[in-house]
């Protein structure tokens, strides 16, 4: 199972940190091992001080593909989740600068907060450019997204992806964080939410 994470999705959070919108999407991996186990807290690895919260919209992939065409890209899902992508933004910061890649920053073991539960589409309303979600912090919203602003839409995503590499029955897709992202502390509680309906509680440790 790979997890796939796609950067700068939104205009918005590339704009924050900096960025300009991408031209092609841009991915990179987690290792399963990244997948946050269900109802455990996050541990704030003792090597960064600026961890990140980032709440992103998860598709599973449902069959096996390979050089999957846009227009038949909504066959290899019918599902959506909800997770967090959590990154070392301090360590991220200084890969960057020094020009090398920053798997250290975004991979680590449980940054990839993922929902139990992955709703159907059609219980979503069956348009996957079309579910809004949330992440709250502390009871406090501190991410809105909207998945008609994403600037490559999941099936551009599913099919420029596989073109480098095999999909595979169970993959995961993040699709890109909105506007919005922050650091976490000790005892900070994150609550997601995907259509109203809420999906993944982290507690940080």
């Amino acid at each position: 199972m790979k997890i796939i994470c796609i950067g700068r999705n939104y205009a918005d959070h590339a704009k924050e940190l900096g960025n300009s919108a991408p031209a092609e999407p841009i991915f990179f991996l987690k290792p399963d091992s990244a997948i946050l186990a269900h109802r455990h807290p996050l541990f704030i690895p003792e090597w960064t001080k600026d961890i990140h919260y980032e709440v992103e919209l998860v598709v599973r992939i449902n069959r096996l593909g390979k050089y999957i065409e846009e227009s038949f890209a909504h066959k290899y899902y019918d599902e959506i989740g909800i997770g967090i992508d959590f990154t070392a933004r301090d360590i991220q910061q200084e890969c960057k600068t020094k020009g090398l890649p920053w798997e250290k920053a975004k991979a680590f073991d449980g940054s990839a907060a993922l929902s139990r539960a992955f709703l159907p589409l059609t219980e979503l309303g069956g348009e996957v450019q079309d579910i809004r979600f949330t992440l709250e912090k502390n009871g406090e919203e501190m991410q809105t997204g909207w998945s008609g602003d994403m600037i490559f839409t999941v099936n551009q995503i599913i099919a420029y992806v596989s073109q480098f590499m095999t999909l595979r029955m169970g993959d995961l897709i993040y699709t890109g964080t909105p506007a919005g992202v922050g650091p976490v502390k000790p005892e900070d509680v994150l609550v997601c939410k995907l259509a109203d309906k809420e999906l993944l509680k982290v507690k940080i440790k």
